[in-house]
């Protein structure tokens, strides 16, 4: 086994193509192949199961994948380090975000970060906040951004913004007299079909926990529908299918053009932190602690 297969199986198992990895890596499609056969021959296992339209990790090829990455992103940071590819070639950072902090977080700090540094990529992965703190803590990527902090030993938390959470409902008659007359009380909503966000999402977790700590009974919730994409949930709102507790950052355009109103959860706080989270136990390399200053120039984090 050598750090060339390895790193073909990763290239491999990462765009689920050996004709991709090849391009990739500037190898032949066969020698890719090569290196893939003597890995399965040596380790004595199926790494991939392939078909006519695409390929995918078998178990066994799941399980090396975790080590695989990390051998092979820790011989770029030795590279990296002691310049031994020139300081000419482009960097890869590797983030895992969830789903709020992806899509209206993130892209100010992209624009900064490429403006800053035009020579380096950037490979973001968008997932639930339990899996990005999951891929950080197998260092699968450099740097992950979470709407929740999950109590793991590895990882170090920096709060870099406020996000408060709403109940948002379609805006209709019914709804805009509930938030005339009694805008503080919202026991009205275990009369309600609630969508929610997926298990795992930072946003679920925290709008259970707001909506207990406002004397809500949470195993009372007509809970109809689990739903990943925000941009779903406040269709489906808007077309009456339900309400929901969301992010009022992914709902303030809506609910300033109208087509849902947002409710604020009584008792609640100022907000839950998104949060950047990376491993404390691995060393960073100087791209992932570049793109980590502009985070906190960004979002004026002193610390």
């Amino acid at each position: 086994m050598n750090l060339k297969q390895l790193e073909a199986f990763v290239q491999v198992a990462e765009g689920g193509s050996f004709s991709k990895a090849a391009k990739e890596l500037y190898l032949t499609q066969p020698t890719i192949s090569a290196h893939i056969a003597s890995l399965e021959k040596e380790l004595n296992v199926r790494l991939f199961v392939r078909n006519t339209k695409e390929v995918a990790m078998s178990e066994d090829g799941r399980d090396l994948y975790r080590y695989a990455r990390q051998m092979v992103d820790l011989e770029r940071k030795i590279e990296e380090r002691f310049g031994t590819k020139g300081t000419a070639e482009k960097q890869c950072i590797t983030i895992a975000a969830s789903t709020i902090p992806a899509q209206y977080l993130l892209p100010k700090v992209l624009i900064r970060f490429s403006e800053r540094y035009p020579g380096e990529q950037i490979k973001i992965m968008e997932t639930d906040s339990a899996q990005v703190v999951t891929q950080i803590v197998d260092n699968l990527v450099d740097v992950g951004f979470t709407g929740t902090v999950l109590e793991k030993k590895h990882c170090k938390y920096i709060p870099f913004y406020k996000d408060e959470l709403v109940i948002i409902t379609p805006n209709t008659e019914k709804y805009r007299k509930i938030k005339r007359e009694s805008p503080q009380d919202i026991r009205w909503i275990l009369k309600e079909h609630l969508i929610m966000r997926e298990e795992g999402s930072g946003t679920r977790k925290e709008a259970k926990k707001q909506l207990k700590k406002a004397g809500i009974p949470i195993d009372r919730l007509d809970v109809i529908a689990s739903i990943e994409n925000p941009e779903t949930i406040k269709k489906s709102i808007s077309k009456g299918m339900g309400i929901s507790v969301m992010s009022r950052l992914s709902t303030e355009d809506e609910a300033n053009e109208g087509t849902v109103l947002a409710f604020p959860i009584p008792m609640a706080d100022d907000g839950r932190d998104i949060n950047l989270v990376y491993n404390k136990n691995y060393q960073l390399s100087s791209s992932a602690e570049r793109f980590i200053k502009i985070v906190k120039e960004v979002y004026q984090i002193e610390k």
